[in-house]
Protein backbone atom coordinates (compact mmCIF):
# COMPACT_ATOMS: atom_id res chain seq x y z
CA UNK A 1 0.00 0.00 0.00
CA UNK A 2 1.35 3.32 -0.87
CA UNK A 3 0.90 5.60 1.52
CA UNK A 4 4.12 7.06 2.71
CA UNK A 5 4.61 11.06 2.16
CA UNK A 6 0.44 11.25 2.51
CA UNK A 7 -0.97 13.89 4.26
CA UNK A 8 -1.66 12.98 7.89
CA UNK A 9 -4.60 13.46 10.11
CA UNK A 10 -4.46 15.73 13.08
CA UNK A 11 -7.03 14.67 14.92
CA UNK A 12 -4.97 11.56 16.69
CA UNK A 13 -4.64 11.59 20.19
CA UNK A 14 -2.16 9.41 21.64
CA UNK A 15 -3.20 8.13 25.27
CA UNK A 16 -0.69 4.62 25.06
CA UNK A 17 1.10 7.08 28.02
CA UNK A 18 -2.24 7.36 30.34
CA UNK A 19 -2.30 11.24 30.48
CA UNK A 20 -4.51 13.35 28.52
CA UNK A 21 -7.87 12.58 27.19
CA UNK A 22 -11.71 12.21 27.77
CA UNK A 23 -13.59 13.71 30.72
CA UNK A 24 -17.24 13.58 32.13
CA UNK A 25 -19.20 10.52 32.70
CA UNK A 26 -19.40 7.62 30.38
CA UNK A 27 -22.39 6.86 28.88
CA UNK A 28 -22.59 3.26 29.24
CA UNK A 29 -22.95 2.96 25.59
CA UNK A 30 -22.81 0.50 22.85
CA UNK A 31 -19.03 0.72 21.44
CA UNK A 32 -19.17 -0.68 17.36
CA UNK A 33 -16.20 -2.75 16.47
CA UNK A 34 -14.58 -4.47 14.06
CA UNK A 35 -13.18 -6.90 16.57
CA UNK A 36 -15.40 -7.02 19.11
CA UNK A 37 -17.24 -10.69 17.23
CA UNK A 38 -13.57 -11.97 18.26
CA UNK A 39 -14.49 -11.43 21.90
CA UNK A 40 -18.33 -12.46 21.76
CA UNK A 41 -16.78 -15.76 20.47
CA UNK A 42 -13.22 -16.15 21.34
CA UNK A 43 -12.26 -13.99 23.56
CA UNK A 44 -12.13 -15.76 26.82
CA UNK A 45 -10.57 -18.63 25.59
CA UNK A 46 -7.52 -16.61 23.67
CA UNK A 47 -7.23 -13.63 25.59
CA UNK A 48 -8.10 -15.42 29.06
CA UNK A 49 -10.56 -11.99 29.46
CA UNK A 50 -14.24 -13.33 31.62
CA UNK A 51 -16.52 -12.76 28.32
CA UNK A 52 -19.13 -11.83 30.97
CA UNK A 53 -16.85 -8.91 31.52
CA UNK A 54 -16.67 -8.00 28.14
CA UNK A 55 -20.42 -8.80 27.05
CA UNK A 56 -21.66 -6.21 30.03
CA UNK A 57 -19.43 -3.68 28.50
CA UNK A 58 -20.55 -4.30 24.43
CA UNK A 59 -24.13 -4.02 25.53
CA UNK A 60 -23.24 -0.52 27.74
CA UNK A 61 -23.85 -2.54 30.85
CA UNK A 62 -22.37 -1.97 34.53
CA UNK A 63 -23.66 1.57 34.27
CA UNK A 64 -21.87 4.86 33.78
CA UNK A 65 -18.27 4.92 34.30
CA UNK A 66 -16.61 7.73 35.62
CA UNK A 67 -13.49 9.55 33.96
CA UNK A 68 -11.33 12.11 35.12
CA UNK A 69 -11.08 15.66 33.76
CA UNK A 70 -8.25 16.36 31.61
CA UNK A 71 -7.45 18.29 28.31
CA UNK A 72 -7.09 16.98 25.14
CA UNK A 73 -4.66 13.85 25.05
CA UNK A 74 -1.23 15.02 23.29
CA UNK A 75 -0.43 14.07 19.37
CA UNK A 76 1.19 10.91 18.68
CA UNK A 77 5.46 11.43 18.57
CA UNK A 78 6.45 12.19 14.88
CA UNK A 79 9.28 9.19 15.09
CA UNK A 80 6.96 6.63 15.68
CA UNK A 81 6.11 4.62 12.11
CA UNK A 82 2.99 2.78 13.22
CA UNK A 83 1.18 5.91 14.25
CA UNK A 84 2.14 7.74 11.27
CA UNK A 85 0.19 4.80 9.36
CA UNK A 86 -2.51 5.48 10.97
CA UNK A 87 -2.70 9.00 11.18
CA UNK A 88 -2.11 8.94 7.58
CA UNK A 89 -5.15 6.37 6.68
CA UNK A 90 -7.41 8.27 9.26
CA UNK A 91 -6.11 11.37 6.70
CA UNK A 92 -7.36 9.62 3.88
CA UNK A 93 -10.77 8.28 5.19
CA UNK A 94 -11.58 12.22 6.11
CA UNK A 95 -10.36 13.29 2.56
CA UNK A 96 -12.53 10.70 0.77
CA UNK A 97 -15.68 10.99 3.37
CA UNK A 98 -15.51 14.98 3.13
CA UNK A 99 -15.87 14.69 -0.53
CA UNK A 100 -18.72 12.27 -0.60
CA UNK A 101 -20.57 14.02 1.94
CA UNK A 102 -20.26 17.54 0.26
CA UNK A 103 -20.96 16.24 -2.78
CA UNK A 104 -24.55 14.75 -1.13
CA UNK A 105 -24.80 18.75 0.31
CA UNK A 106 -23.65 17.26 3.99
CA UNK A 107 -21.06 18.16 6.29
CA UNK A 108 -18.44 15.80 7.56
CA UNK A 109 -17.75 15.93 11.07
CA UNK A 110 -14.45 14.07 11.51
CA UNK A 111 -13.94 11.56 14.20
CA UNK A 112 -10.60 11.51 16.46
CA UNK A 113 -8.90 8.18 16.49
CA UNK A 114 -7.42 7.28 20.18
CA UNK A 115 -3.94 5.32 20.53
CA UNK A 116 -4.54 3.54 24.02
CA UNK A 117 -2.18 0.65 25.59
CA UNK A 118 -4.13 -2.17 27.50
CA UNK A 119 -7.18 0.12 28.67
CA UNK A 120 -8.92 2.85 28.15
CA UNK A 121 -12.25 4.76 29.37
CA UNK A 122 -14.78 6.03 26.99
CA UNK A 123 -17.88 7.82 26.44
CA UNK A 124 -19.54 3.90 26.13
CA UNK A 125 -17.11 2.86 29.05
CA UNK A 126 -14.13 1.30 29.36
CA UNK A 127 -12.67 -0.42 26.49
CA UNK A 128 -9.98 -3.20 26.70
CA UNK A 129 -6.99 -3.99 24.05
CA UNK A 130 -8.49 -7.56 23.84
CA UNK A 131 -11.95 -5.74 21.92
CA UNK A 132 -9.67 -5.08 19.09
CA UNK A 133 -10.52 -1.52 17.73
CA UNK A 134 -13.91 0.32 17.88
CA UNK A 135 -16.22 2.94 17.74
CA UNK A 136 -17.77 5.11 20.18
CA UNK A 137 -20.74 7.01 19.15
CA UNK A 138 -21.40 9.31 21.92
CA UNK A 139 -17.90 10.24 21.45
CA UNK A 140 -17.73 10.12 18.19
CA UNK A 141 -14.27 8.65 18.54
CA UNK A 142 -12.23 5.63 16.96
CA UNK A 143 -9.79 3.74 19.68
CA UNK A 144 -6.82 1.35 18.53
CA UNK A 145 -4.64 -0.41 20.51
CA UNK A 146 -1.81 -1.13 17.75
CA UNK A 147 -0.71 -4.44 19.08
CA UNK A 148 -3.88 -5.55 17.65
CA UNK A 149 -2.42 -5.33 14.41
CA UNK A 150 0.33 -7.86 15.29
CA UNK A 151 -2.68 -10.45 16.48
CA UNK A 152 -3.79 -9.90 12.93
CA UNK A 153 -0.81 -11.21 11.95
CA UNK A 154 0.30 -13.45 14.49
CA UNK A 155 -2.60 -15.26 15.54
CA UNK A 156 -5.43 -14.53 13.10
CA UNK A 157 -3.39 -14.97 10.19
CA UNK A 158 -3.96 -11.42 8.60
CA UNK A 159 -0.96 -9.58 7.77
CA UNK A 160 -0.34 -6.85 5.63
CA UNK A 161 -0.43 -3.14 5.48
CA UNK A 162 -3.93 -2.60 3.49
CA UNK A 163 -5.82 -5.07 5.81
CA UNK A 164 -4.71 -3.27 8.50
CA UNK A 165 -6.46 0.16 6.77
CA UNK A 166 -9.31 -1.80 6.02
CA UNK A 167 -9.82 -2.15 10.28
CA UNK A 168 -9.48 1.75 10.43
CA UNK A 169 -11.97 2.60 7.72
CA UNK A 170 -14.33 0.14 8.78
CA UNK A 171 -14.32 1.77 12.53
CA UNK A 172 -14.44 5.20 10.48
CA UNK A 173 -17.36 3.23 8.50
CA UNK A 174 -19.06 3.32 12.21
CA UNK A 175 -18.68 7.04 12.03
CA UNK A 176 -20.43 7.90 8.97
CA UNK A 177 -23.04 5.37 10.13
CA UNK A 178 -23.78 7.80 13.10
CA UNK A 179 -23.19 10.72 11.51
CA UNK A 180 -26.05 9.40 8.67
CA UNK A 181 -27.89 8.83 11.35
CA UNK A 182 -28.16 4.93 10.75
CA UNK A 183 -26.83 3.94 14.10
CA UNK A 184 -29.56 5.35 16.45
CA UNK A 185 -32.26 3.83 13.99
CA UNK A 186 -30.41 0.54 14.31
CA UNK A 187 -30.28 1.06 17.82
CA UNK A 188 -33.87 1.57 18.52
CA UNK A 189 -34.79 -1.25 16.70
CA UNK A 190 -32.42 -3.21 18.78
CA UNK A 191 -34.10 -1.51 21.86
CA UNK A 192 -37.61 -3.27 20.80
CA UNK A 193 -36.57 -6.47 19.25
CA UNK A 194 -35.77 -9.97 20.50
CA UNK A 195 -32.64 -11.72 19.69
CA UNK A 196 -32.87 -12.85 16.32
CA UNK A 197 -34.20 -9.38 15.14
CA UNK A 198 -31.04 -7.69 17.13
CA UNK A 199 -28.58 -10.59 15.16
CA UNK A 200 -29.95 -9.33 11.68
CA UNK A 201 -29.60 -5.66 12.61
CA UNK A 202 -26.22 -5.97 13.63
CA UNK A 203 -25.35 -8.00 11.07
CA UNK A 204 -26.55 -5.39 8.52
CA UNK A 205 -24.95 -2.86 10.24
CA UNK A 206 -21.38 -3.93 10.73
CA UNK A 207 -21.75 -5.21 6.57
CA UNK A 208 -23.04 -1.82 5.84
CA UNK A 209 -19.18 -0.24 7.32
CA UNK A 210 -17.52 -2.88 5.46
CA UNK A 211 -18.98 -1.82 2.33
CA UNK A 212 -18.29 1.74 3.39
CA UNK A 213 -14.81 0.66 3.96
CA UNK A 214 -14.42 -0.44 0.28
CA UNK A 215 -16.10 2.40 -0.73
CA UNK A 216 -12.58 4.76 0.81
CA UNK A 217 -10.36 2.15 -0.68
CA UNK A 218 -12.27 2.93 -3.92
CA UNK A 219 -11.94 6.63 -4.01
CA UNK A 220 -8.59 6.73 -2.11
CA UNK A 221 -7.22 4.30 -4.95
CA UNK A 222 -8.77 6.66 -7.75
CA UNK A 223 -7.80 9.66 -6.30
CA UNK A 224 -3.68 9.03 -4.78
CA UNK A 225 -3.18 5.36 -6.55
CA UNK A 226 -2.67 3.90 -2.84
CA UNK A 227 -3.19 0.03 -4.26
CA UNK A 228 -0.49 -2.22 -4.98
CA UNK A 229 -0.20 -5.74 -6.08
CA UNK A 230 -1.70 -7.78 -3.67
CA UNK A 231 -3.24 -4.91 -1.25
CA UNK A 232 -6.78 -6.13 -1.79
CA UNK A 233 -6.26 -9.86 -1.60
CA UNK A 234 -4.67 -8.40 2.06
CA UNK A 235 -7.84 -7.30 3.06
CA UNK A 236 -10.11 -9.76 1.57
CA UNK A 237 -8.20 -12.17 3.47
CA UNK A 238 -8.58 -10.34 6.76
CA UNK A 239 -12.26 -10.04 5.72
CA UNK A 240 -12.00 -14.03 6.14
CA UNK A 241 -10.85 -14.18 9.31
CA UNK A 242 -13.11 -12.26 11.13
CA UNK A 243 -16.04 -13.59 9.54
CA UNK A 244 -18.16 -14.97 12.67
CA UNK A 245 -18.72 -18.36 10.85
CA UNK A 246 -14.79 -18.62 10.82
CA UNK A 247 -14.25 -17.46 14.44
CA UNK A 248 -16.40 -20.13 15.68
CA UNK A 249 -14.96 -22.20 13.88
CA UNK A 250 -11.63 -21.61 15.51
CA UNK A 251 -12.79 -21.29 18.77
CA UNK A 252 -14.07 -25.47 17.94
CA UNK A 253 -17.79 -24.60 18.46
CA UNK A 254 -20.14 -25.13 15.97
CA UNK A 255 -21.67 -23.04 13.46
CA UNK A 256 -24.66 -20.95 14.43
CA UNK A 257 -25.48 -18.62 11.71
CA UNK A 258 -28.64 -17.50 14.00
CA UNK A 259 -25.92 -16.20 16.50
CA UNK A 260 -24.13 -14.52 13.83
CA UNK A 261 -23.14 -10.50 14.84
CA UNK A 262 -21.16 -9.51 12.40
CA UNK A 263 -21.39 -11.36 9.15
CA UNK A 264 -20.01 -14.48 7.79
CA UNK A 265 -17.01 -14.76 6.29
CA UNK A 266 -17.83 -14.86 2.38
CA UNK A 267 -20.72 -11.95 3.80
CA UNK A 268 -17.87 -9.81 4.91
CA UNK A 269 -15.58 -10.01 1.90
CA UNK A 270 -18.40 -9.51 -0.63
CA UNK A 271 -19.91 -6.00 0.96
CA UNK A 272 -16.58 -5.04 0.88
CA UNK A 273 -15.98 -5.73 -2.50
CA UNK A 274 -18.90 -4.02 -3.19
CA UNK A 275 -17.96 -0.80 -1.85
CA UNK A 276 -14.42 -1.54 -3.22
CA UNK A 277 -15.56 -2.33 -6.73
CA UNK A 278 -18.59 0.72 -7.08
CA UNK A 279 -17.27 3.66 -4.63
CA UNK A 280 -20.78 3.86 -4.29
CA UNK A 281 -22.88 4.82 -0.88
CA UNK A 282 -25.74 3.83 -2.04
CA UNK A 283 -24.90 -0.05 -3.25
CA UNK A 284 -23.93 -0.38 0.87
CA UNK A 285 -27.56 -0.49 1.97
CA UNK A 286 -27.26 -3.53 3.49
CA UNK A 287 -30.63 -2.57 5.48
CA UNK A 288 -32.97 -3.11 1.85
CA UNK A 289 -30.79 -6.02 1.00
CA UNK A 290 -33.05 -9.11 0.50
CA UNK A 291 -30.13 -11.53 0.97
CA UNK A 292 -26.89 -10.63 2.59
Amino acid sequence: MRWEGNRQSSNVEDMRSGGGGGGGFGLGGRSIGIGTIVIALVGGAVFGINPLTILGILTGGGGPVATQQQGPAPAPPANDPMAAFVSTVLGDTEDVWKQIFTQGGANYVEPKLVLFRGAVRTQCGAGQAAMGPFYCPADQKVYIDLSFYETMKNRMGAPGDFAQAYVIAHEVGHHVQNQLGITQKVEEVRARGNTAQTNNMSVRLELQADCFAGVWGHHADKSRKILEQGDVEEAMNAAQKIGDDALQKASGRAVVPESFTHGSSEQRQRWFATGLKTGSVKACDTFSARTL
